[in-house]
């Protein structure tokens, strides 16, 4: 019910000598309007949304993010997708390659020499590329050098042109290679997981390609086969215009609602930041002795060995394929929930001690159907260790720095996968294909020694 108020206002004269009492009447106020929890709960964001102290947040938004999120990532996958295609397509094709040229195996070696090159240069421009243009643009960048690459395979020019093609696709790889693995390693969401499907991802790649790479392999115009990749990397070029947006890494992230990483202080430029960090080089000389070894046993020296010494005969050639098939689904994917159980750094110790467990049965035990199960096995046990490098570099490694130092790790694994089949080619043709297994065992030694200097915890950077 409403009521008067009467208020007594003592009010002095002009002169000072007499006061007068009044009062005043004050009409009934109308009660103040009452809000909703739910209005209030809304006109509070929204005026803390204008003065900029906080950020509405719709309850569609979370859902939103989380598609971004998915989207960006399948976007990562689809670049590695066409990184596995890119390196699944040049074995199937290297006979014909070769009869086309007229060249021998040390000369059309050259395309690898050719394609490491651009992967390294790529790897030490990385990081002034992605600090002047961005994340995005660099991604795009890279995607666009593979279109030229491609463009200039196709139609089978001069054997030097052709070379230089395949530098230009090494060059646009490295970049999303790099980019792609540090952005994943960046997700504070599941990265582990999202890590090994994304290289999986990338294993299903090399796996399609030599199917569809062998059928070009036979027909006249061989080198089309390059057109299917030009328009795989097309698709890819066109999905990062329009999911990434040509946006730096950091806006990615934060378009997924993710806070923004920490922030390095120190006034030198990054490559001196990069190149003072020992986990760098350590993780780096590991990752060159592990994918060496990887292709080595994955090449076809292991299948010469098989049919050579083992009685294997010209079936035995699908053995290293069967065990790529195996290492990329298998290992990268079905391992996964082993990784969780007793923690990746542990992991990789098992994983490379089972596989120097295996290549001495391969190398003591003469049996045909044992050396296959064992090749198979030990791809399957060291396909793993790639995601959980890149895993831990997001671990040791400063987060400002982590996808130049993640490119550099991925150049010297480029490295390592042509300087070691040279290195086994050569033992070989002058000790005999025996020299392999004892190199093998020795490489992988090597990885289980360097592998327990790698840090455990991340370190100062100043």
């Amino acid at each position: 019910m409403a009521t008067t108020t009467i208020e007594l206002v003592n009010t002095s004269t002009a002169s000072g000598s007499g006061t007068i009492l009044t009062h005043v009447l004050h009409p009934p106020q109308p009660p103040a309007p009452t809000l909703s929890s739910s209005q209030g709960t809304a006109e509070a964001k929204t005026e803390s949304s204008k003065d900029g102290t906080t950020t509405s947040v719709s309850p569609a938004e979370p859902s939103a993010q989380k598609f971004r999120a998915q989207l960006q990532f399948a976007t990562m996958c689809w670049s590695l997708f066409l990184a596995g295609w890119n390196d699944g397509t040049t074995g199937p094709l290297l006979p014909r390659i070769q009869s086309v040229y007229h060249v021998g195996f040390f000369v059309v070696s050259v395309i690898f020499i050719c394609n490491c090159v651009g992967f390294v240069l790529a790897a030490a421009a990385n990081v002034a590329l992605t600090d002047r243009f961005g994340f995005g643009t660099v991604m795009v960048i890279g995607s666009m050098a593979q279109v030229v690459g491609y463009s200039l395979a196709a139609p089978a020019l001069p054997f030097p042109v052709f070379c230089i093609a395949y530098a230009i696709n090494g060059f646009g790889l490295s970049l999303q290679d790099a980019g792609a693995n540090g952005y994943v390693a960046c997700i504070k969401d599941g990265a582990a997981t999202k890590m090994g499907i994304l290289h999986a991802v990338y294993g299903l790649g090399a796996l399609s390609a030599p199917l569809v790479a062998t059928q070009f392999a036979q027909l006249p115009h061989w080198s089309f086969h390059y057109l299917v990749s030009l328009g795989i990397a097309l698709s890819n070029t066109l999905l990062l215009i329009g999911v990434i947006r040509f946006r730096t890494q950091e806006q990615c992230l934060a378009a997924i609602g993710q806070a923004p990483s920490e922030t390095g202080n120190s006034t030198d430029n990054k490559y001196k930041q990069i190149f003072r960090m020992r986990p760098l080089h350590l993780l780096a000389v590991f990752t060159f002795i592990y994918v060496g070894t990887e292709v080595t046993i994955g090449g076809s020296l292991v299948c010469d060995y098989v049919i050579n010494l083992r009685g294997g005969g010209a079936s035995a050639g699908y053995i290293p394929q069967a065990s790529s098939a195996v290492r990329l689904t298998l290992g990268r994917v079905g391992l996964l929930w082993l990784n969780k159980l007793v923690g990746e750094r542990r992991a990789v110790f098992l994983y490379v001690l089972l596989a120097i467990a295996l290549e001495l049965v391969v190398w003591l035990v003469p049996s045909l159907i044992g050396g296959a199960i064992a090749v198979s096995l030990v791809g399957m046990l060291l396909g793993p260790v790639y995601p959980i490098i890149m895993n831990h570099s997001s671990r040791v490694l400063p987060p400002w720095l982590l996808t130049g130092c993640i490119g550099w790790i991925a150049g010297f694994g480029q490295a390592g996968s042509a300087f070691f089949p040279f290195l086994t080619g050569a033992l070989a043709s002058r000790e005999g294909i025996k020299s392999l297994q004892p190199l093998l065992v020795s490489m992988m030694g090597v990885m289980f020694i360097l592998w327990a200097v790698v840090p455990n915890s991340s370190r100062r950077v100043d």
